[in-house]
């Protein structure tokens, strides 16, 4: 079996995968079984640069801050700063300190000096601001998109004046209380003041659409992406809050399909501008539904990748990661009669594996499903073969 299997790998490289692909898709997906190690990261970047430089990806999308992710692109385009600053500020969730992130902004930055703008390649969040403890105050989506309609329009034609919107959104720390995560009683998301909030984001993106003709012609094409942007998160967090005060047994499982629902629009938007390479969770880009365990409850959810899929057919491709050891986190040799066991018997360090000639040299063989000791490790699901176009495996992450 193991030389048949041999025929399904490859070296990880950009030509490998897009013969799997069989064309450029619009949104080109990879999937990581788990965050914080530098070697996938690093895998990551190799892979990205590749297809930058080779098929012409113009965007590069990581599970991080929408707008925290503005202050990144704006540095890898030519913009002010220091790098450590702008990674700790623009990339969420702590991960700007890890080194692979800083290579990627370091290595986009210097690819684009010297370009023209039409051949920057520019940087994406595409999560929403949210953290795992609390999701962020609406006041800089909805504060960035009344100040553009004010700017454009008539101040009658707007729901409110910014005085309103700072009164009503009171301070931030209201919107950011730790405690509603496990108390929603604490949550503000179903006060009078955030269901008036809902209906002003709502006429502001309203009015963001009706004028869109004009804003073609006189407004620059990254101003009237912002703008959308803005629109998006304002009222896609305000929803976010009103269902973190929800107090119903469906509350976690709603949470986790309005993230789902806040990417893939990010990611659309951005596929739309861009053919756009996307790096996040496998559990984030994979077609088939998403399943996680918090405690005694089983979540599941269509993930942003399945939502991708289901809108842009084959524009849409998800390669998956497999990952054989992470020793520092007490993660071992995979059995032999896992997925992850049979490719780490190969003689290769990393390659990229296709899943129907992989599947075909298997025959009857269905590999059991790999059971992680460590929680922060998802191993590749079987069951979920012919879901990926490909998958990348990486035998061990060795840190430092």
């Amino acid at each position: 079996m193991t030389t048949d299997i041999k025929d399904a790998v490859h070296a990880v490289e950009a030509e490998a995968v897009m013969r799997l692909l069989r064309g450029r898709p619009r949104l080109l997906a990879l999937g990581e079984p788990t965050h914080n190690e530098d070697a996938l990261l690093r895998l990551r970047n190799d892979l990205f640069r590749q297809l930058v430089e080779q098929e012409g990806y113009r965007t590069i999308a990581i599970e991080s801050d929408c707008l925290a992710g503005l202050l990144v692109d704006a540095y890898v385009t030519g913009g002010d700063g220091q790098l450590e600053e702008v990674v700790r500020n623009g990339i969420s969730h702590d991960w700007g300190t890890l080194d692979g992130n800083r290579e990627l902004v370091r290595w986009m930055r210097a690819h684009n000096e010297g370009r023209p703008p039409a051949e920057h390649v520019r940087f994406a969040g595409f999560d929403g601001p949210l953290e795992t403890a609390y999701a962020a105050s609406p006041r800089q989506a909805l504060t960035a998109l009344h100040r553009h309609l004010a700017a454009r329009l008539d101040a009658d034609q707007l729901p409110c004046d910014e005085a309103t919107l700072d009164r009503l959104l009171g301070d931030d720390d209201r919107w950011t209380n730790p405690a509603a995560m496990m108390d929603p009683t604490q949550s503000v998301g179903r006060s009078a003041e955030a269901a008036q909030l809902r209906l002003i984001a709502d006429d502001l993106a309203a009015l963001l659409d009706a004028h869109a003709p004009e804003s073609v012609a006189t407004v620059p094409p990254d101003d009237r992406f912002r703008a959308r942007l803005h629109a998006r998160t304002a009222t896609g967090l305000l929803l976010y809050h009103h269902w973190y005060a929800d107090t119903s047994t469906g509350r976690l499982t709603r949470l986790v399909g309005l993230r789902g629902q806040m990417m893939v629009r990010n990611l659309l938007a951005l596929a739309e501008r861009d053919p756009t390479l996307v790096h996040a969770h496998n559990s984030h880009l994979q077609r088939e539904k998403s399943t996680v365990r918090m405690g005694e409850v089983r979540l599941e959810w269509w993930s942003a990748g399945a939502l991708a899929s289901a809108e842009l057919g084959a524009d849409y491709r998800f390669v998956a990661t497999a990952l054989g050891t992470i020793r520092h986190q007490g993660v071992d040799t995979p059995p032999p009669d896992t997925l992850e066991g049979l490719l780490y018997a190969l003689p290769e360090d990393r390659c990229v594996v296709d899943p129907a000639r992989l599947a075909a040299a298997l025959g009857d063989v269905r590999p059991a499903h790999r059971v992680s000791p460590w929680f922060g490790y998802a191993s590749f699901d079987p069951a979920h073969l012919a879901d990926s176009d490909g998958i990348v495996f990486l035998k061990d992450s060795v840190r430092g």
